[in-house]
């Protein structure tokens, strides 16, 4: 978008003088306001006698000037032919680049501030009374056809200057006069009342700068970025930066949304490859966490299931390995270690059972009491009305249930003698 800036006065520029070098001395000749016609090259005549003498010369009286006056054609030609590589920093500008320059000057210590006063000073929304100097003014529609853009561009810099003006930064609309220049504030200031977005103004973006300002940025930024959802996938894909900001934005996001939840959870139990990564990570954290039960809490979990102290050396080698784990978190090798962190406690931890008789006959205890449960739930399911009811019988079936009978009778005899030698 070009931005025309409106021209501005500047004070007349004041031609300076030139300087001809002469043979007696230089000659001050004010520069000529327009185009002059070249004059005829002068020639230097020897001075009369009692003069300051003309320097020497190998060249008869007389010749250096015909020299002169010869070459003079010559160069006078090559130099309407050559361009100056550099314009001399003396000559008069031209008004339309000082223009320019305090124009731009303008813009560079105020911002959008200097047109927001050119749509304050202009500009009478309608449904407002048109007094006093008001008459001169226009309708935001009609500035906006006479500065080619769109009558919402022109209200959001009349809003701008509107809540500046209610803070007192800026006088009120009802004081400026079209076309009068007033100090405006900094450039800086400019960006805390101006929006370029349509949607800061929604419930939705109000929440976003909400956020951008306690994250620390412009609303602004966030609302660009809201409203193009499509260059944000580009840069998600394109920028591994961009795609880890994203991902700690989602993961801080599902904590508080739990639809939000449900709908990443459906996405990677829908894709194989998700699904895998996320039963493996799921794999690497469990054996983190085991890890991590020890060295905090100072107990051990034996594989029969028994929560008893953890001996100082099995503690301190899982601390070991914990610290290990959490210098490699979100690294790639973090499952791999944890993998053999998780080996090492575990074997550690057996040995721990091996070396404790007491432990060890309780762990077995344990351990036979919890297959024994297993085997008496599994039994308890079998539906006996189903088999008599239905034509389900098969001789494999009986031959099993009197397998397990016999098994269950040795197991009970074995047990009474047991009790009865101790």
């Amino acid at each position: 978008m070009t931005i025309a800036f409106t021209p501005s006065e500047s004070a007349p520029v004041e031609t300076e003088p030139v300087v001809v070098p002469g043979p007696a001395g230089s000659v001050v000749v004010p520069e000529p306001a327009g185009p002059v016609m070249a004059e005829e090259p002068e020639f230097w005549e020897p001075s009369a006698p009692g003069s300051e003498e003309a320097p020497e010369s190998d060249e008869a009286p007389g010749s250096q000037g015909v020299s002169e006056s010869r070459a003079a054609p010559e160069s006078q030609e090559a130099s309407e032919h050559e361009e100056d590589p550099e314009p001399r920093e003396d000559r008069p500008h031209d008004p339309v680049v000082v223009r320019d320059a305090l124009d731009f000057g303008v813009y560079a210590r105020t911002g959008g501030w200097a047109f927001a006063l050119k749509v304050a000073r202009s500009v009478r929304p309608g449904g407002q009374a048109a007094e006093g100097t008001a008459r001169t003014k226009v309708s935001a529609k009609a500035f906006a056809e006479l500065a080619g853009c769109s009558p919402e561009r022109v209200m959001r810099y009349y809003k701008a200057w509107d809540m500046a003006a209610d803070d007192g930064l800026v006088p009120q609309f009802e004081v400026l006069v079209p076309g009068e220049d007033i100090e405006l504030p900094d450039a800086d200031v400019w960006l805390s009342y101006y929006t370029s977005r349509n949607s800061a103004s929604s419930v939705r973006g109000q929440a976003i700068s909400a956020a951008a300002e306690a994250e620390g940025i412009r609303p602004t930024k966030a609302l660009e970025v809201a409203e193009n959802p499509t260059a944000l996938r580009a840069a998600i894909l394109a920028d591994p930066g961009t795609a880890e900001a994203a991902r700690g934005a989602l993961l801080d996001r599902m904590k508080e949304d739990p639809a939000l939840q449900t709908e990443m959870a459906r996405a990677f139990a829908r894709t194989d490859d998700l699904k895998k990564a996320v039963a493996s990570e799921a794999k690497a954290a469990d054996r983190i966490g085991y890890v991590r039960q020890i060295v905090e809490n100072g107990q051990i979990k034996t594989p029969a299931g028994q929560t008893v102290e953890a001996p100082a050396e099995l503690r301190a080698e899982a601390e070991r390995h914990l610290s290990l784990l959490d210098e490699l978190d979100d690294s790639e090798e973090a499952g791999e270690w944890a993998g053999e962190a998780y080996d090492t406690v575990k074997g550690l931890v057996a040995k721990a059972v091996e070396e404790d008789p007491a432990l060890r006959v309780q762990e077995r205890r344990t351990k036979f009491y919890n297959s024994l449960q297993k085997a008496t739930k599994v039994f308890e399911e079998l539906t006996l009305d189903e088999v008599m009811e239905e034509d389900i019988y098969e001789a494999d079936m009986l031959q099993r249930l009197e397998a397990l009978q016999e098994a269950i009778g040795t197991c009970i005899s074995a047990l009474r003698k047991a009790t009865t030698t101790s």
